[in-house]
């Protein structure tokens, strides 16, 4: 049983809450990428990448577009962070899309290349599609895909978890007979879809403890950069914004930087919250921008240590003026829905 669920199921209890630590420990982080769309966005990405890399996090994910169309630059992002870093690479791989076949070919590529950690996902339809159809000679889940990815290799696979439930979900009890059968097929852990109540994601802790799951529950972090592209989609994702998160961003429509000291400001108590309930790993959506999750994670302590860069990162930034990371959009197009480009997994509604 991990630290942090054994930590939960053993703190005395006070008013069903846990006994809160006089000293927070300084969390163990890992990042989310997207891949790029254009040579702009690709410049911002390895901006981002040689701005975080120092903070050494236990690995870092790239996305992976719905339908499967973002799969080359899925692949050559990670294929890069593996050859020109030290960072630990982590590949989104959905069921979407592709044969069992191609998937696997995909899968043995990334192992052959030295990447071993995959986030397994069920994937969402492509654009234009309503509902999810099994490809006919692919994974029809997530829990056939982790399954299939034990069969290859020892890969280290990562799986998403719905502190809210999953919107297409027909219970939240079936969700979490889900997220089981994922972890039972080999999954090591499971992230989870962002959340702003800290209530909430310790109560579905609870249930997943009640379920027999003590695999680690990873906290998905998502920083609102953009308060109101984080309310539409999380109307889509079936996350609760609460009143006190509207309320602290009301007014910071026209003040880019007041709007990212409140983010930051919202992330570091949400993840100093979740701490004083013994958990000490946590999973922030990056956005591809460097300054708001850089000071998030000093808020939180973590500082930078020497590491690798080739020049093959580092000499192009040098020479390239990068846009100003507050004036520039994401890397998806939050108008045309979640079926353009790859969104973060925490903006998505992948299921499996």
């Amino acid at each position: 049983m991990t630290n942090s669920l054994s930590n939960w199921l053993s703190e005395k209890r006070i008013d069903g809450s846990l006994s809160r630590n006089s000293k927070a420990s300084i969390p163990i982080l890992s990042f989310e990428f997207v891949p790029p769309r254009t040579a702009p966005m690709e410049q911002r990405l390895w901006h981002c990448i040689q701005g975080l890399a120092p903070l050494a996090p236990r690995f870092v994910s790239v996305t992976y577009g719905a339908g499967g169309t973002t799969q080359a630059g899925t692949l050559s992002t990670v294929l890069r962070l593996k050859r020109e870093t030290d960072l630990v690479p982590a590949a989104h791989l959905t069921c979407v899309g592709a044969t069992r076949e191609e998937v696997d070919d995909l899968a043995r590529c990334y192992w052959d290349a030295g990447v071993h950690h995959i986030v397994a996902l069920r994937g969402d339809p492509p654009a234009g599609a309503t509902d999810y159809n099994p490809q006919p000679a692919g994974y029809a889940c997530a829990s056939n895909l982790v399954a299939g990815l034990r069969r290859i290799a020892d890969f280290d696979i990562s799986v998403a978890a719905y502190p809210e439930t999953h919107p297409t979900a027909s219970s939240p009890d079936a969700d979490l007979d889900n997220l089981k059968r994922k972890l039972d097929a080999g999954a090591t852990r499971a992230i989870t879809q962002y959340f702003f109540d800290s209530e909430i994601y310790l109560r579905f802790l609870d249930r997943c403890l009640a379920a027999g799951i003590t695999a680690p529950i990873i906290p998905g972090i998502m920083p609102v950069s953009d308060y109101e592209q984080i309310v539409r989609f999380s109307a889509v994702c079936g996350v609760t914004v609460p009143a006190w998160l509207r309320n602290l961003f009301d007014g910071t429509e026209e003040n880019p930087d007041l709007r990212r000291i409140v983010a930051s400001m919202v992330a570091v108590e949400q993840i100093r919250t979740l701490q004083t309930y013994g958990l000490n790993e946590f999973h922030i959506s990056t956005l591809n921008r460097a300054d708001l999750t850089y000071a998030i994670a000093h808020s939180l302590g973590v500082r930078p240590i020497q590491t690798n860069a080739s020049h093959n990162v580092t000499d192009p930034l040098e020479t390239t003026e990068i846009p100003d990371e507050r004036e520039t959009s994401t890397d998806f197009d939050t108008t045309k829905g979640l079926q353009e480009g790859a969104p973060p997994l925490m903006l998505r509604t992948l299921f499996g």
